[in-house]
């Protein structure tokens, strides 16, 4: 995790927020038990239920209702809802399933991590990735989740960086 206070304090310096629903809280705890993350990392929400991804997040309640609030685009809204809800140049989302649902005919665990990053004239670029865990049990997908969503940023703060 040095390497992502390093790529995000680089010039210019960025900040981070996250939206979790899956990991709930997960990817908060990992980057706050970094060494100085408040240089860098301004906060986080966990969002379980739709009405909180609509409320705090501007998730669009037709898109999500209908798969459950879990997609990529589901994702996406809340990664730029986090950049939107504090002021952060990249916003980290997960939402999925940490086990199946039969209610949803979800058969094994899966996620979507969104990543957005906001441009400096306003627009913002997005991400998402779906992983999945067949026959994992609940806390090691989330665990899996939190992970694949911090490697997706890293990754993608490498090629952010590279650029410059």
């Amino acid at each position: 995790m040095i390497e992502l206070k390093e790529l995000m304090l680089r010039p210019p310096r960025l900040t981070l927020a996250v939206a979790e629903s899956l990991t709930c809280g997960r990817i908060q705890a990992r980057v706050g038990a970094i060494s100085g993350a408040s240089n860098f990392f301004l906060g986080g929400i966990t969002a379980y239920q739709l009405e909180q991804k609509v409320k705090h997040l501007g998730v669009s309640r037709a898109m999500a209702e209908p798969v459950n609030s879990v997609s990529a685009a589901v994702a996406e809204q809340m990664a730029r809802g986090a950049c939107g809800l504090f002021g952060s140049d990249l916003g980290l989302a997960t939402t999925g399933y940490a086990e199946p649902s039969a209610e949803w005919n979800v058969t094994q665990p899966f996620a979507w991590w969104g990543l957005a990053h906001r441009r400096t004239d306003g627009s913002f670029s997005v991400l998402s990735g779906r992983v999945e865990y067949p026959g994992a049990p609940r806390t090691q997908v989330q665990e899996e989740v939190a992970e694949a969503a911090l490697a997706a940023l890293i990754e993608n703060l490498r090629g952010l960086r590279k650029a410059d």
